[in-house]
């Protein structure tokens, strides 16, 4: 782009690099000053607005909007600035303020085109849909979509009215309901995008082409406008309540419930939509479930920089153990880009973690040839020839002390100078396994959840010795492999584990006392947590379980069994013995048909759950004081944020320790 005279008359901005090329176009690139990545301030929305008035006044070719830094457009609001608010209306006020700017982006009478890489989400996308064109380059980390409704909001700059005018109801509202992110390829088949790019150097020429050629967004298709037809809209939204009302309660999370309502009443007029949007958005940013999960946001930041501490980056990696857990994890690993041997006694242990492994692939919407490329990244190991050239070995094995420290000793002599040698243990301290070691500082655990897949945490465990370096490197390595690392202190159960078995153990008793299964969990369920502790005990596994429940007796240090908890523990046990395992052996508490739970008896209308409810959430927190109190965590605010990613904790609560503060007052 080069320099012109007109230049000279160019406002002066902090957040936006500004130029006026030959051809008369326009360029806004922002680079928000001070920060690593595009957000939407209130200071970045003032000098949007002010160039936007000077764009109206002296009418540019056209106005082309990029980022100024590299790998992402813009990540939404800044989510900080949220917080400044407690008053519904002036949160109303200030939407309005930001609508203004977006309908005079939208009214130029020159052509506005938007052209991106990375993530371009929440009010950036926002502010995309206001331009006349939308250019998107087709690479990984591009990621188009609407994440409001897990803020507890949903999109409010306009995005909800344009979106279902620009896609249609059914396609918007999907969008925005499941926070689904979309890549370039599907953002354009949707019409979210025009024109898609294979190269970072096409977007300058892609957005100046649009420009210049005065090209559109297509109208949306006549199903698209019929979807949002008054005729239509009713039945729809009663569709979309019931979907939604499986996947969350309104109580808990009443944001996708107030959209669909925004949309049902006024989705056939984008002014009146955009004007119904601006006040629904404004009460809900000031409920308690919104603040909630922008605490529990502002915690997942907080895990992601505790994996930004090292420079160390991991190309191959070797599991040891290919059950469930090992196999996930070496699949796991392999989705995100990296090289794994997987190594077990005989191959017909490894053959139905790599059979797992491309059903996880292939659920991940990956292509033949991208599947079989993956799969020629996980490779079996029985003699374990990998290990030398690891970079992160993790040993997956029976949960038993002896055979853990056979084979790690044995693999110690082995490993490349700088590797990660790390334990999968759920329960075991680190210090005792790593006794058998020469080196037992290099030692550390990697505490893996099930499913894998899905559980976003991974427990980064601190032995009595272990080396500042390599836990560095060991969390480093969970954020590469796009999972949170939560650093503890080595002690039995560390502390996902240790606070979920007290409160399985309350919920055995509460059934010990002749209270159905199915009430216990739909008084969990009513409180938010995701799943009941009695489904959750058969979705880890009894034998788990009891596993995991002797470990954390023998190391409880002198305090004694109540015969309350020690009768659930004889019933665990007769389970086990049994063979009742859970959801693996189709037979736990519940029968399982289909991976899903029989529930026997529906929960009366009416029913009381709130002792069910208080005892169990009781068992849960005094558990967190107690772990919190024994050093588990450095603060609070690790063990909100571990509580939640390791195990659910109702998100819109904020977290346990959140959650005891703001209703009973009690301090960490």
């Amino acid at each position: 782009m080069s320099n012109t005279p007109a230049n000279a008359s160019l406002p002066l901005c902090q957040h936006w690099r500004v130029r006026r090329d030959s051809q008369d176009i326009l360029w806004l690139l922002l680079d928000r000053k001070g920060e690593s990545v595009n957000a939407l301030s209130s200071d970045v929305l003032r000098e949007l607005d002010t160039l936007l008035h000077y764009a109206g006044e002296h009418l540019p070719t056209g106005v082309a909007i990029l980022s100024g830094k590299p790998g992402g457009f813009i990540l939404g609001a800044d989510i900080r600035e949220f917080e400044g608010f407690d008053d519904a209306q002036a949160v109303t006020r200030s939407i309005e303020e930001v609508h203004a700017i977006f309908r005079r982006l939208e009214a130029l009478p020159c052509p506005s085109v938007a052209a991106f890489e990375g993530y371009c989400l929440g009010g950036g996308l926002e502010l995309a849909l206001s331009c006349s064109y939308r250019i998107a380059r087709d690479l990984p980390g591009t990621k188009i979509g609407f994440p409001e409704v897990q803020l507890g909001i949903f999109p409010g700059f306009g995005g909800s009215a344009r979106s279902v005018h620009r896609l249609g109801g059914l396609k918007a509202m999907e969008l925005m309901l499941s926070a689904r992110q979309l890549n370039a390829r599907q953002a354009r088949a949707i019409g979210l995008v025009d024109e898609v790019i294979g190269r970072h150097e096409e977007l300058l020429w892609a957005a100046r082409r649009a420009i210049l050629s005065r090209r559109k967004s297509r109208k949306p298709s006549l199903p698209a406008r019929l979807s949002n037809s008054s005729l239509l809209r009713p039945l729809l939204a009663r569709q979309m309540r019931k979907q939604t009302a499986l996947r969350a309660r309104e109580e808990h999370y009443p944001a996708p419930y107030r959209l669909i309502d925004t949309w049902e009443s006024f989705g056939g007029d984008c002014d009146a939509m955009m004007h119904a949007e601006a006040i629904a958005v404004g009460k809900l940013m000031v409920t308690p479930q919104a603040q909630g999960l922008r605490r529990v946001f502002g915690l997942m930041d907080r895990l992601k920089r505790e994996g930004r501490q090292s420079e160390f980056r991991a190309r191959r990696v070797h599991v040891i153990g290919a059950g469930v857990m090992g196999g996930d994890i070496a699949a796991w690993c392999v989705l995100q880009g990296l090289e794994v041997t997987l190594q077990d006694r005989e191959m017909q242990f490894i053959t139905p973690a790599l059979k797992r492994a491309e059903a996880l692939f292939r659920r991940k919407r990956m292509n033949s040839a991208a599947v079989k490329a993956a799969l020629e990244r996980l490779r079996p190991d029985l003699e374990g020839k990998g290990v030398e050239h690891a970079d992160v070995v993790i040993e997956v094995i029976v949960e038993r002390l002896d055979a853990k420290q056979a084979l790690l000793q044995s693999l110690e002599p082995r490993l490349k100078p700088g590797a990660i040698l790390a334990t999968n243990t759920s329960s075991i301290p680190i210090e005792e396994i790593a006794s058998a070691l020469s080196a037992p500082q290099r030692l550390i655990g990697l505490h893996f959840f099930n499913p894998v897949a899905k559980m976003p945490l991974v427990e980064v465990v601190r032995g009595a010795s272990s080396d500042e370096d390599m836990l560095r490197k060991g969390a480093a390595f969970c954020g590469q492999i796009n999972r949170y690392p939560l650093p503890v202190k080595s002690s039995p159960g560390f502390l996902v584990n240790r606070i979920l078995a007290p409160y399985m153990q309350e919920a055995m008793i509460l059934h010990q006392e002749g209270i159905p299964i199915e009430l216990i969990d739909e008084a969990a369920l009513s409180f938010g947590m995701p799943m009941g502790p009695v489904e959750l005990a058969d979705t880890v596994g009894l034998d788990v379980c009891l596993m995991v429940t002797r470990t954390l007796s023998e190391k409880a240090q002198g305090s004694e069994i109540s015969e309350a908890a020690g009768n659930a523990v004889t019933a665990l046990e007769v389970l086990v013995e049994q063979g009742r395992l859970g959801r693996k052996s189709g037979q736990g508490f519940y029968r399982w048909e289909k991976d899903k739970p029989v529930k026997r008896q529906d929960v009366p209308a009416g029913q009381d759950l709130a002792p069910i409810r208080a005892r169990l959430i009781k068992s849960y927190t005094d558990e967190c004081l107690s772990a919190l109190q024994d050093g588990i965590v450095a603060d609070a605010d690790l063990l909100d944020a571990g509580m939640v990613f390791g195990t659910g904790f109702a998100p819109f609560r904020g977290g346990p320790m959140h959650y005891l503060k703001q209703t009973t007052g009690e301090q960490a």
